[in-house]
């Protein structure tokens, strides 16, 4: 008589769990903020033990599928970097010149892995992102912080990493603060909107030609002029208060 190894039986209830899950997670994936099932109904639906779910949602996991909060609950996709940091708490730790260098040895290295890995469809967006930043309307500051934000994450999208991007986002996150767009909204003048056009378009073109170290390069002049427009900023208002 056969008899029924209890590993292999462990294992097959976790891949009937593995494929039930997949087909939850396709489900979901248009409301990522809304929690799956819990282990105990997923168990019960499935048919299998809550080890079981457990053993597949850790699959899932890894694999990026799936997100797990303590209390909270399985949501779909990859760990958002806010599930782990405040970034409010972040934001009144740190300062301008920490940003900036942060984002001046971040970014420069996600423009040259676009370069390389860029699909047609990701250029052709940044691109559109680019011209759309273009034209917006220098009385309409928010419009401007729009489009300059999505184009910055376009790049770190079509970077391919997604480690990177959640250090992006990270940054990105931080720059929302108010006092960070009040900074930079004060900084850009007409003349400094029409100098950062051509240097989004510089990004976009050797993005768009393969040629990562001139992405990087291109990206590292944006940022440090970036940088030093808001370091006049600054001094502007330390000179006012002496």
């Amino acid at each position: 008589m056969h008899r029924l190894d209890p590993d292999s039986a462990v294992d097959q209830s976790a891949k009937l769990a593995l494929d039930g899950l997949r087909q939850i997670v396709s489900q979901h994936a248009a409301f990522p903020q809304r929690a799956l099932p819990t282990e105990r109904i997923l168990a019960v639906d499935f048919g299998v033990s809550r080890r079981a779910v457990r053993r597949a949602l850790a699959v899932l996991e890894a694999e990026g599928q799936v997100w797990r909060r303590q209390g909270k609950g399985t949501f779909v996709g990859p760990t958002p970097p806010s599930a782990t940091l405040s970034f409010s708490r972040l934001s009144s730790r740190t300062n301008f010149s920490e940003v900036m260098e942060a984002r001046l040895y971040l970014e420069p290295s996600l423009a040259s892995l676009a370069a390389v890995r860029a699909s047609g469809e990701q250029t052709a967006i940044l691109r559109r992102l680019a011209e759309r930043l273009q034209h917006a309307d220098e009385s309409d500051p928010q419009g401007i912080e729009l489009w300059d934000g999505a184009l910055h994450r376009g790049i770190a999208e079509a970077a391919g990493n997604r480690l990177l991007l959640d250090l992006f986002e990270m940054l990105d996150a931080i720059r929302l603060d108010p006092m960070w767009r009040g900074l930079r909204q004060r900084a850009r003048t007409s003349e400094r909107l029409h100098t950062y056009h051509h240097e989004h378009d510089d990004i976009v073109a050797a993005i768009e030609q393969r040629d990562p170290a001139r992405a990087a390069s291109a990206m590292r002049g944006h940022l440090r002029g970036l940088q030093q427009a808001l370091e006049h900023v600054i001094d502007q208002d330390l000179e006012a208060c002496l």
